[in-house]
C-alpha cells in the first residue's frame, strides 16, 4: 500500500489532474485546514466538482490541516525547524484523524493534497509520515515534470 501526496504550486488545474490520472490516484485527500485558492479550480467545492466528473472522490480532513496559531508564527518568522515542531505536537493529538486516513489508503489509491510544490517544506509529508508509522504505508511524493510545471516567478511558501 502506498499513500501520494501532491502539491498544486506551478500546476494548472489540467496538468494536476493528468497527475493524478499517471499515478492512478482514486481519491484525493485535501489536508489544508482552510480549502480556499484563488488558483482556479482549486478551493473546495471547484476541485470536489472536477474529482467527481472525473470519477474520483474528495475527502477534506480539515483536522489534518495545519492550525492557524502554528502557519501564522511561521508567516512571522520562517523558521521551518519551529514549525515542524508545532505541527507535529499538534498532529500527536490527531490519532482519530490518522487512523480514519490510514484506513482510506487501505481501500483506496490516495494523495495528500496541499498547495506547496516541494514536499519537505509541507506538513502534508509529516501526515504521510504519520500514515506511514500507523500502518506501514510507503510514501511517494508526486512531483510534476518540468513540462508540465509552470515556474513561480519567486519561490515562496504559502499555505493556500
Amino acid at each position: 500500500m502506498t499513500v501520494f501526496t501532491i502539491g498544486y504550486e506551478g500546476l494548472d488545474i489540467d496538468a494536476f489532474m493528468s497527475l493524478l490520472t499517471e499515478h492512478g490516484i482514486d481519491t484525493i485527500v485535501d489536508v489544508r485546514e482552510l480549502p480556499l485558492s484563488r488558483k482556479p479550480g482549486f478551493s473546495k467545492k471547484a476541485l470536489a466538482n472536477i474529482l467527481n466528473i472525473s470519477g474520483r472522490e474528495y475527502v477534506h480532513m480539515v483536522d489534518l490541516g495545519c492550525p492557524k496559531l502554528v502557519r501564522d508564527r511561521y508567516r512571522e518568522d520562517g523558521n521551518w525547524k519551529r514549525y515542524t515542531e508545532g505541527f507535529l505536537k499538534y498532529l500527536k493529538t490527531q490519532d482519530d484523524a490518522v487512523a480514519e486516513l490510514s484506513a482510506l489508503a487501505t481501500t483506496s489509491n490516495c494523495a495528500l493534497l496541499c498547495y506547496e510544490a516541494d514536499s519537505n517544506f509541507c506538513h502534508r509529508s509529516m501526515v504521510a509520515n504519520a500514515v506511514k508509522d500507523y500502518c506501514g504505508a510507503r510514501v511517494t511524493h508526486i512531483k510534476a515534470s518540468t513540462k508540465t510545471a509552470k515556474p513561480a516567478a519567486f519561490p515562496q511558501l504559502a499555505f493556500a
